[in-house]
C-alpha cells in the first residue's frame, strides 16, 4: 500500500506483521488469507501510531467520524496523512468484502465496517476500573478484527448461527481478544508508561485494588489462564464455528503469548 513511505512517523512492519499471520493460518492453501491479515495488521499499526503518536484531538475525532459513517464525502475533513490512510482502509475493506459477496453470496461489510472500532483513551488521562478497561481494550487490540477477517477469508461455510455469533462476540473470539491484550499489556506496560500513557490492565487494577505491580501481574496472569480454559472449553464441547476456526483462535492466543513473552 506504500501508506509507511507517506506518514514517516508510523512504524513499518510489514515482516513482523506476516510473522504473526503465519503463526495464526500456517496451511499453504491459505496464502491470500494471510495476505489480507497482514495488510489488516499493518493498518492497524499504522491507525495506532496516527492516534498515540501523532495525531490532535481534533484531528482524531474527525478521523473516527470518518470510519463511523464509511462515507467519502467525510475525507474532505481530514488532513492530508488522514485522508490518505481513510481512503486505504476504505477501500481494502470494500474490496474484501465485494470478493466475498461475488464469490459466496453474502455481504460481510456490516461484520467488518462494525471490527473497525477506534480507542482513544490514550487521549484523556482517565484511569478507568480495571472491568471498563477490559471490556473496551479486548476490542482496540484488535484481534477480533483478525478473527473475523480470518473467518471469511478461510471461505469456510457461511452459516447464519456463525454469522449472529460473531456479531455478538463469542468466547471463541473473545477469550483469545483477551489473552491477547493481556499478553500485550504485560509486555509492554514499561514502554507505555515511559512514553506517559498511563491506561493498561496493570495500572487500572493497581489503581482500583492498591495492590503492588506484582500483585497485579500475578492477578493478570492468573486471568489468562482462566481465559484459556474457557477457549479449550469451546474446543472440546463445540460452538457455531469449525474445529478449523477454533484453532485458527486458539493460535491468536498462542502467538501472543509468544510474541510478548519473548
Amino acid at each position: 500500500m506504500g501508506l509507511a513511505s507517506k506518514l514517516n512517523f508510523v512504524r513499518d512492519r510489514l515482516t513482523e506483521c506476516f510473522f504473526w499471520t503465519v503463526r495464526v493460518v500456517s496451511q499453504p492453501q491459505f496464502r491470500h488469507c494471510r495476505k489480507v491479515l497482514t495488510k489488516v495488521a499493518s493498518f492497524v499499526t499504522t491507525i495506532d501510531d496516527i492516534y498515540d503518536v501523532h495525531g490532535t484531538l481534533d484531528e482524531l475525532e474527525s478521523f473516527t467520524d470518518a470510519v463511523q459513517r464509511w462515507d467519502l464525502g467525510t475525507e474532505e475533513n481530514l488532513p492530508d496523512y488522514m485522508e490518505l490512510c481513510f481512503l486505504a482502509l476504505y477501500n481494502s475493506i470494500n474490496e474484501m468484502a465485494y470478493e466475498t459477496l461475488r464469490d459466496h453470496g453474502q455481504n460481510i461489510l456490516p461484520y467488518l465496517r462494525k471490527v473497525v472500532r477506534i480507542a482513544n483513551w490514550a487521549n484523556s488521562k482517565h484511569i478507568p476500573t480495571f472491568q471498563e478497561y477490559l471490556e473496551n481494550a479486548w476490542l482496540s487490540v484488535s484481534g477480533h478484527l483478525c478473527l473475523v477477517h480470518t473467518y471469511f477469508l478461510q471461505r469456510t461455510n457461511i452459516t447464519i448461527e456463525a454469522l449472529h455469533s460473531l456479531e455478538h462476540y463469542h468466547d471463541v473470539i473473545r477469550c483469545p481478544s483477551i489473552i491477547f491484550r493481556l499478553c500485550n499489556d504485560l509486555g509492554t506496560a514499561k514502554d507505555e508508561l515511559e512514553r506517559g500513557e498511563s491506561v493498561n490492565a496493570i495500572t487500572c487494577y493497581m489503581n482500583e485494588t492498591g495492590c503492588s505491580e506484582a500483585m497485579a501481574c500475578q492477578y493478570i496472569n492468573d486471568l489468562i489462564e482462566d481465559y484459556w480454559k474457557k477457549l479449550n472449553k469451546c474446543y472440546v464441547d463445540g460452538s457455531p464455528f469449525s474445529k478449523h476456526n477454533i484453532e485458527t483462535a486458539i493460535n491468536l492466543a498462542r502467538i501472543s503469548q509468544c510474541i510478548y513473552q519473548h
